[in-house]
This record gives structure tokens, sequence and C-alpha cells, in this order.
């Protein structure tokens, strides 16, 4: 990862507001460990989006005490990280959770329900051409495997969402709906900042 995304988003955070950071391939690896960092200075993690084809993650700053008293430490004993100086020890087990948050997240963008919709629109779309071209001997097969690939998509969605799932849950994270319908998970209750 890039010292000078870490170190641009540590001078964003000097000025006490939210914060938000992107990597050169915005992938969610790389935003988690500067999550990571953010966690590390008096910030906490807040929401992943997509944005022009890359994802973004904000940060906000944290009240608790504890995170307080965390970023006094490490700006203490890491005086010119924001300067490319010294950065403190990566904590694997902390980036799987941020990783496995934000992936869930990302993952559950969409209802069940709304996936399945815009996904065979889409494949309906792609399956128009060659059945305008071709007509239906190519077109109606064409159609009918697209429509199997959704099973399949939904099947390793629901997979896939399970797997983060349960790091979060032994993590301590909570499952929620949220008003729209989505899955979402709560911090720890120790945590929590409502």
């Amino acid at each position: 990862m890039s010292r000078r995304r870490i170190r641009k988003m540590l001078r964003e955070m000097s000025g006490g507001g939210p914060v938000s950071a992107t990597s050169a391939l915005g992938t969610i690896r790389t935003l988690s460990r500067l999550a990571f960092y953010a966690e590390q200075f008096g910030y906490r993690y807040a929401s992943v989006h997509e944005v022009n084809r890359k994802f973004q993650i904000l940060v906000v700053p944290d009240p608790d005490p504890r995170a307080l008293a965390r970023a006094a430490h490490n700006w203490t004993w890491y005086p010119d990280a924001a300067d490319g100086g010294a950065l403190p020890p990566l904590d694997a087990d902390a980036v799987a959770v941020l990783k496995a948050r934000m992936s869930f997240e990302l993952a559950t963008r969409f209802t069940e329900k709304q996936m399945i919709g815009i996904t065979v629109f889409g494949f309906t779309g792609l399956a128009v051409g060659p059945w305008i071209k071709f007509g239906l001997v190519v077109g109606g097969p064409l159609w009918v495997a697209f429509m199997a690939l959704v099973a399949v998509l939904l099947v390793a969605n629901r997979r896939y969402r399970a797997k983060h799932s349960a790091v979060l849950e032994s993590a301590g994270f909570t499952a929620v709906t949220d008003p729209d319908g989505r899955p979402r998970y709560l911090p720890p209750a120790a945590d929590r900042r409502d």
C-alpha cells in the first residue's frame, strides 16, 4: 500500500472532519488497511461506497475516550506519520475484520430482489442482440443460459456474504436489518457510537 495515500489521509484527518479515502486500485484489501490506520489516529470507519468504478471509504472522528487515548499515544510514538515517517504496526486481525465489514456492506448494497431484478434486466438486454440478429434459435437458449447464471450468481453471493458474516459475528458484531430491508452488522456494544 502506498504511504503517499496514508500521508494524504492523515493530513486530511488533521482538519477534524469526515474524510473520504480511496486507493489507486480501490481494492477492499487496501481500503481496510487505510481504515485501520485512520482508527489508529482518532478516526473510525463509517462506510464504503463505489465512486467512478472505485471503492471509497468514509472515516469520521471517533469521540470515544479509548480512541482518543489511542490516537494521543500513536501521535506521540509516530509524530511524523503524516509526513511519511514510521507507522504503527499493522494488526492483521483488525484489518481482516474491517475487510469483512466492507465486503459485506458492498455485497448487500442491494436487496436480493433488487439484485435479481438488475441481473435479469441486464442479461435480458444482452440476449436481445443475438435474438434480433439470429432469431429465437440462438437468442432463446442464450437467454435461458443467462437466467441459469442468475441463480448461480445468487448462490455465490449468499456464500460470499456468509463467509464475511462469520468473521464479523466471531468479532462480536450484531446482525440487524436496516429500514430498507438490507442486512447490516453493528459493532460490538462497547464500540457503538450512536
